[in-house]
């Protein structure tokens, strides 16, 4: 049996000296640990250190590391080892070699570096995402020229199913949102404009905000959230999977299968979503009219009709095709770059709806300053 092993002081000027003896090995890990805590912990920190390994009759990895732990324990090239037998030199050399870089310390960074700093990731960040939207863009375009070129590669029952998704199921929820939103914005001009005797014109705001600005953003949102997050939810889960891996090796476009189908039918569905929900916030507000402000239907029907013409009614039908494309690509291209965990999946589905969200918002602002130049 092999016998004990041992760490013993032994005196030494202006140094600490160990003799280390006996087995070190992992069938004595319990005496070894005590030695070594001991040592550690009995020792100035700074004190050089001089191991003697000479009587050493066993050594396996274990036991190398403790020796090891003893050196990294004092400043570089305080400790120096001797005595080791030849036939355990390759083990420690390999041992010694391992993990010797440190992680470099996190520099100290003040507020304003700090916020330089995120600034710069954000605008990075910012690129790539504009870059992916690009690159998106023009997929969904090549595949649509090939579709065009050749009408029968177009899956026409992918995209119905989607178009029943994303449009006749939703048509409910729609209409019920938009219904609220017409009641409110009706009720607030009632309260407000009463005070000035000018209870007429609250039909000239529910009409107009309805059909140029308040429908169609509605919408587009509420389609960014339901249908917007489920493509990228959809695409993500087949990405981890490796569904468009497999659909590329069988050469097949993962866009013409897959995207352009959600894509036409989420072009298609908002806007009649748009003119299906302006109706409802129209009705809405005609029925807060009647209730609570005292207006009868004909009036508020009458009254809308003046203030309402049909170029009202185009800015926001012009606006629907475009916002749907938006989310569309977004939510599309969000998908294609989960990476492959269930974090990763929901990260990318809540960027999804965030960025589809803020991009209709701007693409909004956008139309409002260009139909205010062209006078529409």
């Amino acid at each position: 049996m092999a016998a004990a092993p041992t760490l013993v002081a032994r005196p030494a000027a202006g140094r600490l000296e160990l003799a280390a003896a006996g087995a070190w090995t992992v069938a004595h890990a319990r005496d070894l640990d005590g030695l070594v805590e001991e040592t550690v912990r009995g020792a100035p920190a700074a004190q050089p250190l001089h191991i003697d390994m000479t009587t050493i009759t066993a050594l396996d990895t274990y036991g190398a590391w403790l020796i090891e732990r003893l050196v990294r324990a004092r400043p570089a090239g305080a400790a120096t080892i001797s005595g080791l037998p030849e036939r355990y030199r390759a083990l420690y050399d390999e041992i010694h070699g391992t993990e010797q870089d440190t992680a470099a310390p996190v520099p100290r960074t003040g507020p304003i570096s700090a916020a330089i700093a995120h600034l710069g990731k954000a605008t990075i960040q910012f690129g790539d995402d504009l870059a992916d939207f690009a690159a998106m863009l023009g997929a969904i375009v090549i595949s649509l020229g090939r579709v065009l070129a050749r009408p029968a590669i177009f899956r026409l029952t992918p995209t119905m199913h989607h178009l029943d998704r994303v449009g006749w199921q939703a048509v409910p929820i729609m209409l019920l949102i938009t219904f609220l939103i017409g009641c409110i914005i009706a009720q607030q001009g009632f309260f407000h404009f009463r005070k000035f005797g000018a209870d007429a014109y609250v039909v000239d705001m529910v009409g107009i905000l309805i059909l140029r600005e308040i429908g169609v953003l509605i919408i587009a949102i509420m389609m960014a959230g339901r249908s917007g997050s489920a493509y990228t939810a959809e695409l993500g889960s087949m990405k981890m999977r490796e569904e468009i891996d497999a659909l590329r090796t069988m050469g097949r476009d993962p866009v013409d299968v897959l995207i352009l189908p959600r894509i036409i039918a989420l072009v298609i569905a908002l806007p009649i979503l748009t003119f299906l929900g302006s109706l409802a916030a129209l009705y809405g507000g005609g029925l807060v009219a009647w209730l609570y402000g005292g207006m009868s239907p004909a009036i508020y029907v009458e009254r809308l009709r003046e203030a309402v013409s049909l170029t009202h009614f185009e800015v926001g039908m012009i606006k629907a095709p475009f916002m749907a494309l938006v989310i569309g690509v977004v939510a599309c291209a969000q998908g294609l770059a989960v990476k492959g965990s269930a974090e990763s999946l929901g990260r990318e589905t809540t960027r999804s709806v965030v960025k589809s969200i803020f991009l209709v918002i701007v693409l909004d602002g956008l139309f409002a300053i260009f139909f205010a130049a062209i006078d529409m």
